[in-house]
């Protein structure tokens, strides 16, 4: 796995470029947790080729998980297109600028072989998460002058649900969703509690998320992941004054 970084400053953007390439999946992800502008991700027309469920060659391309704006940039492609909606709702109420593409082994095509077996949306969904997850501390850097607690309840309907986030270098992760349906589209709803404790295990952080109530487990979901991500929002956030200190009573994270 190969990762890029900027030094943050006080005031400069935080961006990280991770490439994850296992077996079993190939993955980019690009991220600002400012915002702002995003370089293309890098052209690999060997890995990323147009099969399948796989993402389009021109990233410009509008798709079902994409939106630019002034203040942010976000295209997301992973295959599974109830994974693709969440990752674009995190990176929306996170303030994030944030491009993602995987190819996983979620079906067999044309091109596979007994080598390359289907298997299902395991692999694509825990790879994406442990890569944004290594994207989210790189960026980040030194854990110093942020506020590092976060918080939120967001409401999607009749669902409700609560995040709480600490920067904390103590990866650690309840949650409870309590779906009522095996899938969401081509997702399989176990892998929400396990994607974002993978998220948790590469973002070195402590993350507890409840859904308080809600009858449809596409709202249960969505409230979920948009209160996870005014919580980033909250602790990611710069405290003027508080440059280069560390929020611990260690004075270490």
């Amino acid at each position: 796995m190969s990762t890029t970084s900027t030094s943050p400053s006080p005031t400069s953007r935080r961006t990280a470029y991770i490439a994850r390439n296992t077996n079993e999946t190939k993955i980019q992800v690009s991220l600002s947790l400012d915002g702002g502008p995003l370089d293309l991700l890098p052209s690999d027309n060997e890995t990323f080729v147009n099969d399948g469920p796989q993402a389009p060659e021109n990233q410009n391309t509008k798709t079902h998980a994409s939106q630019i704006t002034l203040s942010q940039q976000i295209w997301i492609w992973t295959g599974i297109g109830f994974l693709d909606h969440m990752l674009h709702a995190w990176a929306k109420h996170a303030g994030w600028s944030l491009r993602i593409r995987c190819r996983g082994d979620l079906e067999i095509t044309s091109q596979l072989t007994f080598d390359t077996p289907s298997v299902d949306d395991h692999h694509t969904t825990e790879d994406t998460f442990l890569a944004l997850g290594t994207a989210f501390t790189t960026a980040l850097g030194p854990r110093a002058g942020i506020t590092r607690f976060g918080y939120a309840y967001a409401p999607l309907d009749e669902a409700l649900s609560r995040a709480v986030l600490d920067i904390s270098s103590r990866p650690f992760f309840v949650g409870n969703f309590d779906f009522a349906s095996p899938m969401m589209g081509s997702l399989n709803t176990q892998m929400v509690h396990h994607g974002l404790g993978s998220w948790v295990q590469n973002a070195g952080v402590t993350l507890h998320v409840d859904v308080l109530r809600g009858d449809n487990d596409h709202h249960r979901c969505e409230s979920a992941f948009k209160a996870l991500a005014v919580a980033c929002r909250m602790a990611c956030g710069r405290v003027v004054g508080r440059e280069g200190e560390v929020v611990s009573t260690k004075g270490v994270l």
